[in-house]
């Protein structure tokens, strides 16, 4: 059974002005500042980008998917320039302090991959592009999973790199930035860095930009259990060279999860920054462009794409919201890039990216990271003024002013609302009454209860997984929820069709409470430890190292049934008719700063089998046999839920009907 839409008839849009573009063979070698063609007189208003097609190849030995028929691969990289003295660059951080070619310009260098049809007329004119992961695609692990769904519907999907400090893994996409200089002199200023989980032993830490000086006088390396616990000195530690250090573990009554806090001068920061313009330009290109000044063609062929949608997940999708919130989703000459965009699992934050000494891949979290950058306000799609603060601002303010806002479909699991403040998306923060927003009519919101950071797909985990953490962690995921909602954002951009309403959670509807007990009406289940911990925020001021925080914001969290499920979001056909508890919050286990939050896990507790286990335990929960009359009662019930969340959007038919096969299989035979 296809679980694509039909590819609809393209519309041909005008062929516009391009950026420099040349296609040239494997072994391509990048031409010298000097060689860097600048754009003509009929292109100056482009971002100047050549387009480096490396290799072509056939995607899965060139299988055919539905009408659409078999896809190519092309793989590659862009070389690209950004003046510092054009307004749209001025918000990069430390661009203009970065090495210039003979233009004047900054240049760049990312890896780009395409995936289009061979036949680009049985596509269905939507280019997708989704923002790599740490250099990884993840998309076909969420959508692809099960059936070539972006594929059978004819997408055209494209990838490009954008973090600058981290290597190539295998055939991951990254990006090569300069570093910025004082007049040719190293910038030098103070770096922070977290090391958690290091173990009981003698360690080695690396850091993530070089160490100014080597005199250990000038640094400090402190250590706590818990995160709110105080910094105190580690006595014994050396520099390794000026990208390591060495730590002698300073004992009880500190364990395997103590954090340890490394504060020094460091030098030579990236312009990370670039990544936000780079996605800008390359996306730009690939949307508006024609041909290149050396008669090459645009790979997506003149008038290939009549709408653009941007997908990212964790990492990705908290960029996404960046990318949107900075003005990057206008390009240079004003028009709009993606008409689309789908943040996943990126709760309330955004990047550590925009910023001098950046480190893109570190993300706030209870225990660990927890000071990191990119999470202050604005939180919201909608512009609002912060209770805390007074500044008056939101992710989509910017494209505001210019009307290039897209389309916004967030979907978040439940860890999102413990793990990223996810309730910051739907209210205002108030400390003392969070006030819910109005949520915009171009915005839909969607959690899924019961899942961790990213997650599986499974009812009942095999084997159990727990890691550090108490609980086993959750097997729900949010894919199948995706991919029902992804086409949905598809038709929505192209024609109009509004997609399922928002289901995250109302403070209004108390759904989302506050952490305490008593409001979230979680059980006592025993051998359960529920604290109410969240991953709390602050006002931060980060002019201090560490940096200093000031009011909290705040933060409410799912209320749960008397099975401790989510009563706010989608509630998978697994937490209506339940044979476990599912959570989005976890704590850690003894040894490794235990009963603080255990990051992106979510909790999987099975409920008590009989009547008899249950009195005995003193579980609250209805036990498996006196909540189903027998195995079919179980699966019909199941059956009637996930019909449901097809009717009302939320699930594909495929992937309703693979979940009832999953719960038929299970043995809940209470007879």
């Amino acid at each position: 059974m296809s679980t694509a839409l039909t590819p609809r008839r393209r519309r041909r849009l005008p062929v516009l002005a391009s950026s420099a573009i040349l296609l040239v063979g494997l072994g391509f070698t990048a031409p010298a500042a000097s060689q860097t063609p600048s754009a003509t007189a009929d292109t100056q208003d482009e971002a100047p980008i050549e387009l480096v097609i490396e290799s072509v190849s056939l995607v899965n030995d060139g299988e055919s998917y539905g009408s659409v028929g078999p896809y190519e691969r092309l793989r590659g990289y862009a070389l690209g320039e950004l003046d510092p003295d054009d307004p749209a660059n001025q918000g990069v951080v430390n661009l203009d302090r970065a090495p210039r070619n003979a233009a004047g310009n900054v240049e760049y260098q990312v890896d780009v991959e395409i995936h289009r049809p061979v036949d680009p007329a049985k596509g269905n004119g939507t280019m997708l592009y989704e923002v790599v992961n740490r250099g990884r695609q993840l998309i076909f692990g969420y959508v692809n999973r099960g059936t070539p769904l972006l594929y059978e519907s004819g997408f055209t999907l494209v990838w490009s790199g954008w973090q600058g400090d981290i290597s190539r893994v295998g055939e991951s996409l990254i990006g090569s930035f300069p570093i910025a200089t004082d007049d040719g002199e190293p910038i030098v200023g103070t770096s922070r860095e977290e090391f958690v989980d290091m173990g009981t032993d003698t360690w080695t830490g690396t850091l993530s930009y070089p160490a100014a000086t080597l005199d250990p006088a000038e640094a400090t390396l402190t250590v706590r259990e818990n995160e709110r616990d105080p910094r105190v000195p580690v006595p014994s530690w050396r520099y390794v060279d000026d990208r390591h250090i060495e730590v002698d573990p300073p004992g009880a009554p500190y364990d395997s999860g103590a954090i340890f806090e490394f504060i020094y001068p460091a030098r030579d920061p990236i312009v990370a920054g670039i990544g936000l313009a780079a996605t800008r330009d390359v996306n730009s290109y690939l949307r508006f462009g024609g041909p290149d000044s050396a008669g090459n063609p645009n790979p997506l062929g003149p008038a290939a794409v009549d709408n653009t949608l941007a997908l990212g997940i964790s990492q990705s999708g908290r960029f996404l919201r960046d990318f949107i919130h900075q003005g990057f989703n206008q390009d240079l000459q004003g028009r709009q890039i993606f008409e689309g965009a789908m943040p996943i699992i990126a709760g309330s934050r955004k990047t550590w990216v925009n910023y001098e000494f950046a480190q893109p891949g570190r993300w706030s979290k209870q225990h660990e990271d927890h000071l990191q950058r990119g999470d202050q306000f604005p939180f919201a799609y909608n512009t609002i003024r912060d209770p805390l603060t007074g500044v008056t601002d939101g992710v989509l303010a910017q494209c505001r002013t210019t009307d290039t806002c897209p389309k916004v479909m967030h979907v978040d699991g439940e860890f999102e609302v413990w793990g990223a403040r996810g309730s910051l998306l739907t209210t205002d923060g108030d400390p003392n009454r969070p006030t819910e927003l109005r949520i915009p009519r171009d915005v839909r919101l969607y959690m899924v209860a019961g899942t961790p950071h990213g997650g599986g797909n499974t009812i009942v985990p095999s084997p159990p997984s727990f890691g550090i953490c108490q609980q086993a962690n959750s097997p729900l995921g949010s894919s199948a929820v995706i991919r029902a909602l992804l086409p949905r954002l598809d038709r929505w951009v192209e024609h109009g069709v509004p997609p399922p309403r928002t289901r995250y959670g109302s403070a209004n509807a108390r759904s989302l409470v506050p952490s305490d007990r008593e409001a979230t009406g979680f059980p006592e289940i025993p051998g359960v430890t529920y604290n109410g911990l969240f991953n709390y925020l602050h006002v931060t001021d980060y002019t201090t190292h560490p940096p200093t925080e000031g009011p909290e914001y705040g933060v409410l969290v799912p209320r749960a049934d008397g099975d401790g499920n989510s009563l706010a979001g989608i509630r998978l056909p697994a937490v209506q008719v339940p044979v476990a508890t599912y959570t989005g919050w976890n704590h850690r286990a003894a040894g490794n700063a235990e009963d603080e939050l255990c990051s992106s896990r979510g909790s999987y507790i099975p409920l008590p089998q009989t009547q008899a286990e249950r009195q005995e335990s003193g579980d609250p929960r209805p036990s498996i046999e006196e909540r189903y009359r027998d195995h079919a009662d179980y699966v019909g019930q199941f059956a009637r839920a996930a019909d449901r969340l097809v009717r009302q959007g939320y699930l594909l038919r495929v992937d309703a009907d693979a979940m009832i096969a999953e719960a038929d299989a299970l043995d809940v035979d209470t007879r």
